[in-house]
């Protein structure tokens, strides 16, 4: 049973409309008060933005665990989701410091943040621990947010034939599941991650067309969608492929007047553009 009140569920996307995703990670950058104070900002945010009222920008933000049960509150009412930004990939036990799937659901989160750069470097996560842990969020009804990436700058090919690979290498610890999942997967090159020239447009757009094929061609993802998430900040959007559906943001929109203008952005472009099916 759950400790609050249920949120609306994360919606499927539906081909037929114009959605877009945006994803913030406080990583561990705030106290607990300001984490709050960012949450009620955004939340007024939120709940005064046409874009995210409506559907078309459907908004997740991912605080420090000791957050999540207050900032569930606070932003559930002005359609935000919120989550986790890691999860053990066992659902309870003698695991001493981890936080299962099943508990951040009770506290109100949607989504959870697995395989980002940080913890495969810091922590040496691999693709199997990754896979296991995008197994407890499917199993526990969360949303992963699936993060892929490759170490070095290279081509289009290279890129997708390596993320395709940590994707699949993920997807299939959860194989014997249940048919159907909904996946974001967060394509953030590592290589791009605070350099001095970022990732273009035009390599984002034709690596994420790649993996949003990929990904949508197999079993129970037809509802999944591919997001940016290597240093996104403003004006990116508007640059992007179609096929991008949104981005994963982190200390750009650790200011809440810097989000409002990503958001403003996302909205205009997906008023114009279709989302392919």
């Amino acid at each position: 049973m759950s400790l609050l009140p249920n949120p609306a569920p994360a919606k499927p996307h539906d081909a037929t409309t114009r959605t877009a995703v945006i994803g913030v990670s406080l990583k561990m950058y705030f106290g607990y008060q300001r984490s709050i104070d960012y949450c009620r900002d955004v939340a007024a945010l939120a709940a005064a933005h046409p874009a995210v009222r409506s559907g078309t920008i459907e908004l997740f933000i991912l605080p420090s665990l000791p957050v999540l049960p207050k900032a569930a509150r606070i932003l559930s009412e002005a359609g935000v989701h919120t989550g986790a930004q890691n999860i053990f990939w066992e659902d309870e036990g003698a695991y001493t410091g981890e936080v299962s799937a099943r508990m951040v659901a009770e506290l109100g989160g949607r989504f959870v943040e697995v395989g980002h750069a940080e913890r495969r470097r810091i922590f040496h996560e691999d693709n199997r621990t990754v896979g296991l842990k995008t197994a407890a969020a499917y199993r526990n009804g969360l949303t992963p947010v699936l993060c892929v990436g490759e170490l070095q700058h290279g081509s289009v090919d290279e890129a997708v034939a390596h993320c395709s690979a940590e994707i699949d290498a993920a997807l299939h610890a959860a194989d014997l599941l249940g048919p159907v999942h909904r996946t974001i997967v967060a394509y953030e090159p590592q290589w791009a991650i605070g350099a001095a020239e970022p990732a273009t447009a035009e390599h984002i757009s034709a690596v994420i067309a790649g993996l949003d094929a990929h990904l949508r061609s197999l079993p129970g993802q037809a509802d999944s969608r591919v997001i940016y998430g290597g240093s996104a900040g403003p004006g990116l959007i508007t640059d992007l492929d179609p096929a991008v559906a949104g981005l994963f943001l982190g200390r750009f929109a650790h200011d809440p007047r810097a989000l409002k203008s990503i958001l403003d952005e996302t909205a205009a472009r997906f008023a114009d553009v279709e989302v392919p099916s």
